[in-house]
């Protein structure tokens, strides 16, 4: 074999190597749907989150962040976040196991917090749950078991130490 030949040769297994490399991490992103982190071209990236779970693992939060659009320029937040999971209830007594998310978010220059949460009560099935905010700085998650309530306690909002899900840089 000539050298010009070897040459050319070599040069277009590197290229074919550099063009896999390339586009190896938007395939494999693409086929592994259960991905801890998987980024679109159009700004959107989804992570995992969880398993979380309350003392004495009485109650269990996984699911999922989508988030579109970090913007940088004044304070960094998200566009838009989705939260999306499920939430167990792990005991077989009258207990349900929460979701707390405190959602810090953008007004003008400030940065207030909101609270949200999901309770199951049903030991063996979980409870879906899905919500939407805009303009998210940072996401934070509690995980707690107490007794059938319209709304958590005071001690599972305020006592223990919040998780961080998501904090934009």
């Amino acid at each position: 074999m000539t050298l010009a030949r070897t040459l050319a040769l070599a040069t277009a297994a590197l290229a074919t190597a550099a063009t896999a490399a390339a586009f190896a991490p938007a395939t494999a992103a693409t086929t592994a749907g259960t991905a801890t982190e998987i980024t679109a071209s159009a700004g959107t990236s989804a992570k995992s989150w969880g398993a979380y779970y309350a003392p004495r693992r009485a109650a269990k939060a996984l699911g999922t962040l989508t988030i579109t659009g970090e913007d940088h320029a004044t304070l960094p937040t998200a566009d838009f976040v989705r939260i999306s999971g499920k939430v167990y209830d792990n005991t077989r007594r009258s207990s349900c196991g929460w979701a707390l998310f405190r959602i810090t978010y953008r007004d003008g220059d400030q940065l207030p917090f909101r609270e949200r949460w999901v309770r199951d009560c049903t030991y063996g099935s979980p409870t879906r749950f899905s919500f939407r905010q805009s303009d998210v700085y940072q996401i934070e998650l509690k995980v707690c078991s107490e007794p059938r309530a319209s709304r958590p306690s005071a001690n599972c909002r305020y006592g223990g130490t919040w998780k961080t899900l998501y904090l934009s840089k």
